[in-house]
């Protein structure tokens, strides 16, 4: 054991030592607190808002319908309430693709760009930020409410281990509650898009008519449903490759040889 030590000890002082480690760290550890104090403010103020304002419709409850009509009331105003500090948040996250370009995190640059610029803010800021019909709707309470939840588990696992703690019970949670929660947010994705279609078609916002200089014609509502298709197989594609790190992380440890 003394002679491994010592070896360890040679070898370590052989690699060069980085003077911004301590800089890094401290970067990447107030990065996940600011988004899991944002994603946490998110949650807490949809959960209380659809308690007391769902408790204050119970009164006037007679059936199953008036249920769920006094259920959407409370969700109509939730991208109004939400907005600023969901815009805050997802903005704040195309941090972690320059962390990734860089090198100070080690997730792969490609899935990083295509889940923040062409996943949850090409929903946040192209079909929810231009469409005023969309901001009302139902759906954008559960899209802001799953992909919260996601995040309340993902940034306090990166930020303990920033400092090299790791927490059973959250790392568990890291890799369990997207089983549910990422087809539930996919499916509300996708379902917002569906609704977004016939208002993109009828307003022809984002939509390129002749005359221009491409001279081609491109609709933006056909490019929606490009996007839909690519949507269910980028979920398929992620699905498979949490469920490998989930493996990695919480399955059977390997027993070393002696």
């Amino acid at each position: 054991k003394e002679e491994e030590k010592i070896n360890k000890m040679k070898i370590e002082s052989r690699v060069p030592k980085d003077p911004f480690k301590h800089l890094k760290k401290g970067y990447l550890v107030m990065y996940n607190l600011v988004q899991f104090l944002g994603f946490s403010w998110i949650f807490v103020n949809m959960t209380v808002r659809l308690f007391i304002l769902g408790k204050g419709n119970m009164e006037f409850i007679c059936s199953l319908k008036q249920l769920v009509f006094c259920l959407t009331d409370s969700f109509y105003d939730t991208f109004h309430t939400i907005s600023d500090m969901m815009y805050f948040c997802q903005t704040l996250a195309l941090m972690e693709i320059m962390n990734s370009l860089i090198g100070l995190v080690k997730s792969p640059l490609i899935p990083s760009i295509v889940q923040v610029i062409f996943g949850r803010n090409f929903i946040l800021f192209v079909i929810l930020g231009t469409l005023e019909e969309m901001q009302s709707k139902p759906v954008v309470f559960f899209i802001f409410y799953f992909w919260s939840i996601i995040e309340l588990f993902r940034y306090p696992y990166y930020m303990l281990s920033c400092i090299g703690i790791e927490w059973k019970p959250l790392t568990w949670l890291r890799y369990t509650a997207w089983i549910p929660l990422y087809p539930l947010g996919g499916l509300a994705e996708a379902v917002c898009i569906v609704q977004s279609i016939p208002i993109f078609s009828e307003t022809g916002k984002f939509s390129l008519g002749l005359p221009n200089p491409l001279n081609v014609t491109i609709q933006f509502p056909f490019v929606l449903q490009i996007y839909l298709i690519a949507l269910f197989l980028g979920v398929f594609v992620n699905y498979r490759y949490l469920y490998k790190q989930r493996k990695q992380h919480l399955g059977p440890k390997k027993r070393k040889m002696k």
